[in-house]
């Protein structure tokens, strides 16, 4: 049988960035589910990613399913939950929309850590929008939209305290700089966003206007290389108090703007 220190070092090897806490996990949970743990450290020395052989993806107080065909969350989007409950702090009942919710950890997160929150999650892709019924079957404060994001929800505009979202914002050049676990495996649809990478922003931001209510907040992720260009096309859109805020890294993660009309 192999160790945990022979996996840690096969998984080093093959560039994994965090070679022993992937190892003990995946011989922890092949020993758990009597699965062949050797195969497990295999696929996940071809870069397959973690949270797909172990079938969910720890996110703040959640453990969500994921897979093939949704979006795998990352830490790094946990900053993008505070935000908005820090938006919303001292509303009874506020209504949030998730606009590309992905497997629901945003807008999910948001519905688990404030007791009257409202959810609306929008995800267009016919795979992710599964996995994301899947993860909100417990949650009755949520409303799930299998659309367009710029096409539902059709019953709140004008009324939505925040607007949220993880949109794709990969420039199509900047594919050489994404990880393996993220290129080869997340579906490309969450990933891709035209030649600057702001195409799906820009459409965010446009429902969002119509979305919000006066005062209303918009919440973006976008990467770290758009600390200028994502505040910049909120501007753009009419969005007053624009700031751009970081992640635990000290990386620029995602804007905030308010909306005045």
């Amino acid at each position: 049988m192999i160790t945990v220190r022979e996996a840690a070092e096969l998984l080093a090897a093959a560039g994994v960035a965090s070679p022993e806490h992937d190892a003990r996990a995946l011989l922890r949970h092949a020993e758990s589910n009597g699965l062949d743990g050797e195969e497990l450290l295999n696929a996940r020395a071809s870069r397959v990613p973690l949270q797909h052989l172990m079938g969910s993806a720890g996110f703040r107080y959640l453990d969500l399913a994921v897979g093939p065909g949704v979006f795998v969350p990352r830490p790094e989007s946990e900053v993008v939950v505070e935000a908005v409950l820090a938006a919303i702090a001292g509303i009874e009942h506020p209504r949030v929309v998730d606009l590309c919710a992905g497997s629901g950890a945003i807008g999910l997160s948001v519905a688990h850590e404030h007791p009257g929150a409202l959810i609306d999650l929008v995800e267009a892709s016919h795979t992710a929008v599964e996995w994301l019924r899947r993860n909100a079957a417990d949650q009755p404060r949520a409303r799930i939209h299998h659309a367009d994001l710029a096409a539902a929800p059709t019953d709140v505009d004008g009324a939505v305290d925040v607007v949220v979202s993880n949109p794709p914002y990969v420039a199509l050049g900047e594919r050489e700089l994404v990880d393996p676990e993220v290129r080869d495996h997340d579906p490309g649809e969450a990933l891709w966003a035209g030649e600057d990478g702001l195409d799906v922003i820009r459409l965010v931001v446009e429902r969002a206007t119509v979305l919000l209510r006066p005062g209303g907040c918009l919440v973006v992720e976008h990467s770290d290389r758009q600390g200028d260009t994502a505040p910049a096309v909120l501007a753009g859109a009419g969005f007053v108090a624009v700031e751009d805020h970081l992640d635990l890294t000290g990386r620029p993660r995602f804007t905030t703007g308010i909306w005045s009309t």
